[in-house]
């Protein structure tokens, strides 16, 4: 099977699309977009820039979420912790966590935890740019900039610009016997 093949347009139009909602939903209100590394972080400083037009008050954090992953022992011996980096409040804060792909959900879980030690947020939603189905636990994202129908074990490969130097999403299909 031919691989899908998303553009740079494509990812910008989701972005935008993600960015219009937040604003419809949430007119003129103060705002913390906490990207999850690595391309969740892009992702949400792109929604960000999209947002700063508005007459709203915005954070943009970023949070590493590594050592609160379920799969921690079957990632690497030895993972490539990041720097998560949060400089405003949390406590009372409506947050928006932002991932490129949301999948089974346990990556949302983990940043769930990871945010909690900042503090207790007020209100969290979930912005992501791809939902491609197949939860393994009770998340649903707010916001999604493209949906895809996708089989359990395709691979959904995101290049961003930042990240890999070219913005790209291909969807590449598991043969099955």
């Amino acid at each position: 099977m031919e691989p899908l093949n998303l553009t740079a347009e494509d990812i910008s139009k989701g972005i935008e699309r993600l960015a219009d909602a937040i604003r419809a939903k949430n007119p003129n209100q103060p705002l913390a977009l906490v990207g999850i590394r690595s391309r969740g972080d892009e992702v949400a400083e792109r929604v960000l820039n999209r947002l700063s037009t508005d007459d709203r008050e915005l954070s943009f954090g970023v949070l590493d979420i590594s050592l609160y992953r379920d799969d921690f022992e079957h990632l690497h011996e030895n993972p490539a912790l990041q720097e998560s980096d949060i400089s405003f409040t949390v406590e009372g804060a409506h947050i928006i966590l932002v991932d490129d792909v949301l999948f089974t959900g346990r990556t949302i879980r983990a940043a769930l935890d990871a945010l909690s030690d900042y503090g207790r947020p007020a209100k969290v939603e979930l912005a992501v740019l791809i939902d491609r189905g197949h939860r393994e636990m009770p998340i649903q994202p707010d916001y999604v900039g493209i949906s895809l129908d996708t089989c359990r074990h395709d691979h959904v490969l995101v290049s961003l610009e930042g990240t890999d130097g070219l913005d790209q999403i291909r969807v590449v299909q598991k043969e099955t016997p």
